[in-house]
């Protein structure tokens, strides 16, 4: 817990420097089903708020008053709105600004909100300094390597900014050490896709084949690594489909997994499962292939799947099945 938390400054009520704002109580109607208990700092606080804003005073003062708020309940969104329009108001240093939010986002689960984000996002528009914030960002994940509001913001960060600057250089080699470190990162696998093909400059003069690939047999050695991780299957997906090459293309790859494992990787070593026989996501790639090739090849696969390998997912594969023997019947006719 914050040393702010448990020591609290003096309420506002109780300060001289604030005797000339009439504070404001929240309107609860009379008997409510639910009462809010809220803390009394925080009642105390969000009372002078409203009568801050009542008044339209933006001073420095309101930037204190709007910090205490925030400790106490990030989630609060007109403290955010009414805290930026004050720092613009006043002309307020927004470094220093950036520093209590780089303060903020590393204490308890701040960064997982999606008001600072969105309040980081403002203030970077006005500082403009990108490569900075990119150095925080990459300090964040290795705290926090999924954390969905930082690697979002830092797709934002890198599309508003663009290619100048060498912003994008080193992305490929932050996903690539992201990955050695938890190959089930879905976050990281997400983010290499983006830096690849969510924006077409960063291919280069290689080119969308040679960069597709490359990217298809550094997928099928990660497969190979964890052959059960769904992450790395949905990304191979991803880089067959944008680049339209044909997922019967990596057939033989994919029916070795659809066995036991005593088969072998891309690179001939050892496959090792995570669960143990045919590898349920292998499985489901193998019968898309199927669908339009031999469609009893498919319902093969989609009856072991809903039988065996993947019966939480029961509904779903005999909703496959039906669909196929539906079209396939429309067909004889």
């Amino acid at each position: 817990m914050s040393s702010f938390l448990l020591h609290p400054p003096p309420l506002f009520s109780q300060r001289y420097d604030w005797a000339d704002v009439v504070p404001l109580n929240q309107y609860d109607s009379p008997g409510p089903v639910v009462q809010i208990s809220d803390r009394r700092e925080y009642e105390d606080a969000t009372g002078y708020f409203r009568g801050i804003v009542k008044a339209g005073e933006k001073s420095p003062r309101v930037l204190e008053l709007t910090e205490s708020i925030i400790r106490l309940n990030p989630y609060h969104f007109p403290a955010w709105r009414y805290r930026y329009a004050t720092l613009l108001s006043i002309e307020a240093s927004l470094d220093e600004e950036l520093e209590l939010m780089d303060e903020l986002a590393v204490a308890g689960t701040v960064f997982k909100m999606y008001q600072i984000w969105n309040y980081r996002r403002l203030l970077q528009t006005r500082v403009k300094k990108p490569a900075a914030e990119l150095t925080f960002l990459s300090k964040l994940l290795e705290m926090h390597p999924k954390n969905y509001h930082t690697w979002s913001h830092r797709q934002w960060l890198l599309a508003y900014f663009g290619p100048e600057g060498n912003l994008w250089k080193d992305e490929l080699s932050l996903v690539d050490k992201m990955l050695e470190n938890d190959v089930q990162n879905n976050s990281a696998w997400h983010h290499r896709f983006f830096i690849l093909w969510g924006f077409s400059a960063q291919i280069g003069a290689e080119g969308d084949a040679i960069v597709s690939l490359r990217e298809i047999k550094y997928t099928k050695c990660k497969i190979a690594l964890a052959p059960d991780n769904a992450s790395a299957w949905n990304y191979l997906r991803g880089v067959l489909t944008h680049n339209s090459v044909p997922f019967s293309s990596v057939s033989e790859f994919v029916e070795r997994y659809t066995l036991s494992y005593d088969s072998f990787g891309p690179d001939n070593s050892p496959v090792k499962a995570q669960s143990g026989g045919a590898c349920p996501a292998a499985m489901e790639f193998l019968a898309d292939v199927y669908e339009t090739e031999d469609s009893n090849k498919s319902i093969k696969l989609w009856k072991s799947l809903a039988n065996k390998h993947d019966t939480k997912r029961g509904k779903y594969w005999e909703y496959r099945i039906r669909r196929t023997l539906e079209v396939t019947d429309r067909h004889l006719v």
